[in-house]
């Protein structure tokens, strides 16, 4: 399917963007929920490059990513959660240009219940 629709939006909505080479978060659906020693790969995978990223990104970066599984990767190992492509279309119309003054922009737009 591939992110390129989602990087023109962000490039015309003017946003700065780093894309993860990361491949899979390590979830994978159920795959890192399963019994057995699938926890412990789908958590070798995510440090692999999602999670030091994760950690290294400065407390005013928007994270983002449509999928499920790497949004709960991000959630349930680091004290950080992203935000889907709608959240940050609505962030940027709320907030304009200079994007969210606080640090943990994610706070400030819960999902939706």
């Amino acid at each position: 399917m591939g992110i390129d629709a989602d990087l023109k939006l962000l490039d015309t909505m003017g946003a700065e963007t780093e894309v993860l080479d990361s491949g899979c978060c390590g979830l994978a659906g159920s795959f890192g929920f399963e019994e057995g020693d699938k926890y412990e790969v789908s958590i070798k995978c995510a440090e692999r490059d999602l999670l030091p990223s994760v950690r290294n990104a400065a407390s005013s970066a928007v994270l983002l990513t449509d999928g499920f599984s790497c949004k709960n990767q991000i959630e349930e190992l680091s004290d950080r959660r992203a935000l889907h492509l709608a959240q940050v279309m609505q962030m940027a119309i709320r907030e304009g240009s200079a994007g969210p003054p606080a640090d943990f922009p994610e706070r400030k737009y819960p999902d939706a219940i």
